[in-house]
């Protein structure tokens, strides 16, 4: 994997506490999140990159999750077409951010819709889940995209994970960890696996920054599995952010 330079993260507004979100864990604690959000700044910073930190927009409640509004490359970025109606208007923002960043951009287009936290990539490949909110068209707009940039792309219809990276996160090395309908998934198989079992499946979203990877906190069979995998692992309280369906890669864009 090459090393990622810069992430892009944004301050969650008073107004995520009323996002979306189908869990049944309870409201999130808006002090408690802001605490959580600043440690996972301090994190990205410990694994050396530059952030950059966007100010809080109460209009998104769901904004914080930045990564849905995007997918980015080292030469290219592709601005989404978010699935729910609600967060739609987040892509202008991040358009106009990423413009510090890339010259070359794609878009997603209606009636494609896109998140992406439904895009994982795997060196020279992508994976595209299609979920309840990026359809078929929206994963058929960036197959093309990536397939005319010289890259591979794999289109994944979900089954039960609320976005594909819910449940799978690549380390570098062909190492994948993998947890639900992924375990078993023919299109993972020539990867070394780390697999999480059905109780830990919340900590198979963790995120490889540089010479770490970043985990949720509370997981010790997970952390294990991947220190034995030969990675340094920093573990964050995400408690905040799993009340409404989030995870530690919704919430930067990595490039």
């Amino acid at each position: 994997m090459s090393k990622f330079q810069r992430v892009i993260v944004k301050t969650p507004g008073k107004s995520y506490v009323e996002g979306l979100t189908t869990s049944d864990l309870g409201k999130p604690e808006y002090e408690k999140l802001l605490v959580q959000h600043e440690a996972y700044i301090e994190a990205l910073q410990k694994c050396g990159v530059e952030v950059t930190l966007l100010s809080a927009s109460e209009e998104f409640p769901d904004s914080t999750f930045v990564e849905d509004a995007a997918v980015l490359t080292a030469d290219f970025a592709v601005v989404t077409n978010p699935g729910a109606d609600s967060r739609n208007g987040e892509i202008i923002e991040m358009e106009s951010v990423l413009k510090d960043f890339y010259t070359k951009f794609h878009y997603i287009k209606a009636p494609g819709t896109l998140d992406g936290g439904d895009i994982l990539q795997a060196d020279n490949r992508f994976y595209i889940g299609i979920s309840d909110r990026t359809n078929e068209e929206g994963a058929r707009q960036l197959k093309e995209i990536l397939e005319g940039e010289g890259f591979e792309a794999t289109i994944i219809p979900l089954q039960k994970f609320f976005h594909l990276k819910t449940g799978i996160a690549y380390l570098g090395n062909n190492k994948m960890v993998v947890a639900g309908e992924f375990i078993d998934h023919p299109a993972f198989d020539s990867y070394e696996k780390i697999v999480i079992g059905d109780e830990d499946e919340y900590s198979a979203n963790c995120i490889r920054v540089n010479d770490y990877v970043i985990i949720p906190q509370g997981y010790a069979e997970t952390k294990r599995k991947i220190n034995e995998a030969g990675y340094e692992t920093i573990e964050l309280d995400m408690s905040e952010v799993q009340k409404q369906d989030g995870g530690l890669s919704c919430l930067s864009l990595r490039f």
